[in-house]
């Protein structure tokens, strides 16, 4: 099957280099200097140092050329960035072509999700065969070849299936599912969440603070995911619980390395300056807030972390606010 990635960052490199083990791919790079860096080097130094990038891997920056011929097309760019780019590729994109997203984030002039976004920008595609892939999937580890596992979503499960065999590795299992909706919203709604669990480290707090954390983000993605139409089963597997808790802990987690610079007393500012790759909660926190109130859905952890990146409250009064909250049934709302 001949692949298009649109999008060299650590994770469009990463899924790249699994591809063309086994299939011909075009890595589209926006950036020339860093696109001849690639096809130099065979390694994407800026993104994913040591990293080898498979002879089978083109390298371009041009999309009509990206998009020549192509099968299936996995989308890499950030979501900020998706519809922009997609739109310059969109004449070069048969209507019957598998297009498989790997941004987590929400779009938020619009608050759509990325695939809602491509149908927007695609109107006439095939729905069912729009899709993403998602789950606890840190490219750094995914690229040494450490073992984990990922989640085709897609509406057409027979060809989530034959996806399904193209994206699995002996280190990578991939599973399908056809809730795209839950699915997609749970990799939009953990980064947030994330943020709140790099704050409470960056504060000096310790497994009990962080299990109450991830256990109660939990319950608020659930609520807003079923809410905006996902399956409440999804959110306890791989893009659910799987993610949030790799998100949460993990010090290769851009989200919960930008939360805990926060937590340290960092300006956002500061920190921005010296992030090399998008972390999506910062977008995306302002559009989860609106979708909850389109929803009338109570988040107050994710209200904390808005109040923190927008409106420069510290994260210890955050925490403040949290503790302070009413008492109620542990269970309310998510059943």
């Amino acid at each position: 099957m001949r692949v298009t990635v649109i999008g060299a960052g650590s994770w469009g490199t990463t899924i790249a280099g699994i591809l063309g083990k086994k299939n011909p791919v075009t890595l589209w790079v926006r950036r020339e200097k860093l696109a001849k860096a690639i096809e130099h080097s065979r390694e994407n130094a800026e993104y994913l140092p040591g990293m080898a990038v498979p002879e089978t891997v083109t390298v371009t920056t041009d999309l009509r050329e990206a998009a020549s011929k192509m099968e299936l097309l996995v989308m890499g760019v950030p979501s900020h960035q998706y519809r922009s780019v997609l739109e310059k590729a969109a004449d070069y994109i048969p209507n019957d072509v598998p297009i498989v997203s790997l941004a987590k984030g929400i779009e938020a002039r619009t608050l759509m999700r990325m695939t809602e976004v491509t149908i927007d920008i695609l109107p006439t595609h095939d729905i069912n065969r729009i899709g993403v892939l998602t789950g606890p999937n840190l490219a750094a580890e995914i690229a040494i070849g450490q073992p984990t596992a990922s989640v085709i979503a897609m509406r057409d499960l027979e060809i989530a299936s034959s996806l399904q065999n193209i994206f699995m590795t002996p280190a990578l299992r991939v599973y399908t599912n056809e809730d795209v909706i839950g699915c997609e919203a749970a990799g939009a709604l953990k980064n947030v969440m994330a943020i709140a669990a790099g704050m409470a480290q960056g504060l000096g707090f310790g497994d009990n603070t962080m299990a109450t954390l991830i256990t109660r983000s939990l319950a608020e993605l659930t609520r807003l995911g079923v809410a905006m139409g996902g399956r409440p089963l999804t959110f306890s597997g791989l893009a659910g619980i799987g993610d949030l808790i790799a998100t949460c802990t993990s010090q290769k987690s851009r989200n919960r390395t930008v939360g805990y610079n926060l937590g340290q007393g960092k300006k956002l500012e500061a920190i921005l300056v010296e992030t090399k790759e998008v972390a999506e909660g910062i977008n995306s926190t302002r559009g989860v807030l609106d979708l909850a109130k389109q929803y009338e859905i109570e988040m107050p952890i994710a209200e904390q972390v808005g109040r923190v990146l927008y409106e420069r409250v510290s994260p210890s009064d955050a925490v403040g606010v949290l503790m302070a909250r009413e008492a109620k049934a542990e269970m309310e709302g998510i059943d």
